[in-house]
């Protein structure tokens, strides 16, 4: 038998005619309703049925206030999981305050803020990127529910959602090598990057699977830009060192590097073949639209709401980390060798 399709605030909201932080601020009693507004929303939850979620129920004398910090608001990726988990939380009928900390140093200030606000728990995303962990490991031992984005845990007790960046890096090599490639260009990210790594073990470990080992002369060196990808196959070229394939280490490194070789004159994918990683918009519309390795996104911000709000709930939670598998997007980047 089909399962019944669960009222959630937003549908309520719609029928209501209403935002979903009014219907919000009806549940919980709040006073700044307008009467006959209360009174409708109020008619919509009995005609349509409507029941708070278990975990929003279990609220009560919380602020339902959700923190979330983020390196910065510009980054396609950080800005989509924050969308998501926007979504995601007024769904269960929170508010997230949000905020940026680009770096370790300004991250103190901005978690205190968010501590300020009595927000019931905070998402973190890429907390392990620096050191900026540290300030958190205080508040996770005073209770403080907290969700890490992107980053895994080393040792704090909480929950993550991240990527399985080392299968994404297995999955890009064993496209590559199913098409012939064997002399194979790893663009790397920053060596600081867990990411960086992860993709790059994945990368040998496919090879190796093959009885193949990475050339160390094709492991080039980049920061995540276009301009890294870029100097780094023009570097390549000027070397005269032989390639038929790459694998940039994200998408903007990869169109940097489909500029050096237009640039020299060689053809994408007749004369080599380009794989980028991240699956970026852009790239489906770049010429030729770039093969990708592809996250999961809206995802991230998702699970990471929902996770925080059961932490929340539960005071004896158990934390895991969740692994979101990539795909790989075939485009026009590659072809058989």
């Amino acid at each position: 038998m089909r399962q019944k399709k669960r009222i959630t605030i937003a549908d309520v909201a719609l029928k209501a005619g209403v935002s979903k932080q009014t219907v919000s601020r009806v549940i919980n009693q709040k006073p700044d309703v307008a009467p006959h507004t209360r009174k409708q929303v109020k008619d919509v939850i009995k005609a349509m049925g409507y029941t708070p979620d278990p975990i929003a129920r279990s609220m009560k004398g919380k602020t339902q206030t959700l923190g979330c910090i983020t390196p910065n608001f510009t980054d396609f990726n950080f800005s989509s999981i924050i969308q998501a988990a926007q979504h995601t939380a007024q769904d269960y009928g929170f508010s997230i305050l949000f905020a940026s900390a680009e770096t370790d140093i300004q991250f103190p200030p901005v978690m205190d803020e968010m501590i300020n606000r009595r927000v019931d728990g905070l998402l973190v995303i890429n907390p392990r990127d620096d050191h900026r962990y540290h300030h958190l490991l205080p508040i996770i031992d005073q209770g403080m529910p907290i969700t890490y984005i992107k980053n895994a845990p080393v040792f704090e007790q909480v929950p993550a959602i991240c990527l399985d960046d080392e299968q994404g890096g297995f999955i890009a090599a064993k496209y590559l090598l199913s098409l012939g490639h064997t002399s194979i260009v790893i663009i790397l990210g920053p060596e600081n990057k867990a990411s960086t790594r992860d993709r790059l073990t994945g990368f040998q470990k496919a090879l190796r699977d093959e009885n193949l080992e990475v050339d160390q002369k094709l492991i080039m060196n980049g920061d995540w830009t276009a301009e890294s990808g870029k100097a780094a196959i023009d570097k390549l070229l000027s070397y005269g060192v032989p390639f038929s394939a790459i694998f940039a280490l994200n998408d903007w490194m990869a169109i940097g590097a489909l500029q050096a070789l237009k640039e020299a004159g060689l053809r994408v994918p007749q004369d080599v073949s380009v794989i980028g990683f991240d699956g970026l918009p852009i790239t489906a519309y770049i010429d030729p639209p770039l093969t990708t390795i592809k996250q999961p996104i809206e995802q991230f911000g998702r699970l990471a709401v929902k996770t925080l709000i059961e932490a929340i709930q539960k005071p004896d939670f158990h934390p895991e980390v969740i692994r979101l598998s990539p795909s790989l997007v075939i485009r026009k980047t590659c072809a058989p060798i």
